[in-house]
């Protein structure tokens, strides 16, 4: 599975531009699916030097992404381009309807 995630209000406390609180849950989950095979992308509005320091804080945690605001490699070969819209399965964000903890319970 692809599972993009939002940054600030869903891996950390939305305290934008600063950096907030960690949700160590999430975070332990993605982990975890990432080391059973599962692709993440960190998939987030911030840009320039506030995404650097998100990549940075999400490696303090332990989170590595496979791609951060862009397709997969593997999904652009596939389709043979790279769309601006990012191809996953699973889309974790705080402004979504359903939680993510629901989410991530039907994917099982």
């Amino acid at each position: 599975m692809i599972i993009a995630v939002d940054f600030d209000g869903t891996l950390c406390v939305d305290c934008y531009p600063a950096i907030g609180s960690a949700n160590h849950k999430l975070i332990r989950i993605l982990r975890k699916r990432q080391e059973t095979g599962d692709k993440l992308i960190l998939w987030t509005c911030r840009a320039g030097e506030k995404l650097e320091e998100a990549v940075e804080w999400c490696r303090e945690q332990g989170l590595l992404f496979d791609a951060i605001n862009d397709n997969l490699p593997e999904m652009i070969d596939l389709w043979g381009s790279n769309s601006r819209k990012i191809t996953a399965d699973i889309y974790l964000d705080d402004k979504a309807e359903t939680p993510w903890e629901m989410v991530l319970d039907k994917a099982v």
